[in-house]
């Protein structure tokens, strides 16, 4: 049976996710915990699910126009995944660290810094740029392992939040690679480095039995034509407008989690 007002919600973190690459658990979550009042563990474990389909659509569309950026999501991937991973045991072997009470709070948290850093974005993006052309040879050198650590940072904010591989991605690809990351590669790389790391961190969670299938089916029946239609948009949107707005109503549901 579908449930309506989960398929709407969805659909409208779908469309999000399809046009920029983010909004997958940075939206969703703070939308099951809000206006649907879910338990913050079961929101987590089946938000990942959800990421990781949904995304997985976005991005073979995104891969069929040849943006991806298989060596950066790679570095990414080196730190990310082994970090998902040791999260994955400790929810494997026991409950105790996902039904502390800190674990809401943690949410909001995140959720405010994914806001702060799209909102200064193009700050970063300017100062980024500045540092790759004013000493190349250091930058470069440090691109490899700057990637590798963040990807660590963000497998660790995924597996206990759900919240931080696309609006955190995409702002780390940012900084890291500035001349690099076109608006179209960025979407596209964001996207193909979440998907793995939302599915390795959601075995745990899923064994743990956390995940509700009934909420995660409604989901997926809106966001799967809704990121397919946002995939495409790309091509003739620009997504700087809704970066902007999604900033703002991060920034919003960031303080109504922690308050």
């Amino acid at each position: 049976m579908i449930d309506v007002p989960y398929a709407v919600a969805g659909a409208l973190t779908g469309v999000v996710v399809g046009l920029t690459g983010v909004g997958g658990g940075a939206l969703m979550t703070p939308i099951l915990l809000l206006f649907f009042g879910v338990n913050p563990v079961t929101a987590i474990a089946t938000d990942l699910w959800f990421a990781a389909i949904t995304k997985l659509v976005g991005a073979r569309i995104h891969h069929g126009a040849g943006q991806v950026d298989w060596q950066v999501v790679r570095r990414l991937w080196a730190g990310s995944l082994p970090m998902a991973l040791i999260v994955v045991v400790v929810v494997s072997l026991g409950h105790e660290l996902v039904q502390m009470d800190w674990l809401t709070t943690a949410i909001g948290v995140v959720v405010l810094i994914t806001a702060f850093g799209l909102l200064f974005a193009p700050k970063l993006l300017a100062l980024a740029r500045h540092r790759r052309v004013g000493n190349p040879e250091t930058f470069l050198r440090l691109q490899p392992s700057l990637t590798v650590t963040g990807g660590g940072v963000l497998g660790l904010c995924v597996a206990l939040t759900s919240v931080g591989a696309g609006a955190l991605g995409s702002v780390l690809l940012l900084y890291l690679y500035p001349l690099r990351m076109t608006p179209h590669r960025l979407v596209a790389t964001d996207l193909v480095h979440a998907i793995p790391l939302a599915m390795v961190a959601g075995v745990g969670y899923l064994f743990a039995g956390m995940v509700d299938w009934s909420m995660l089916g409604s989901l997926l029946v809106g966001s799967v034509p809704a990121i397919i239609i946002g995939s495409y948009l790309t091509r003739v949107v620009s997504g700087n407008w809704i970066r902007v707005a999604l900033a703002l109503v991060l920034m919003l549901a960031g303080v109504k989690v922690l308050m």
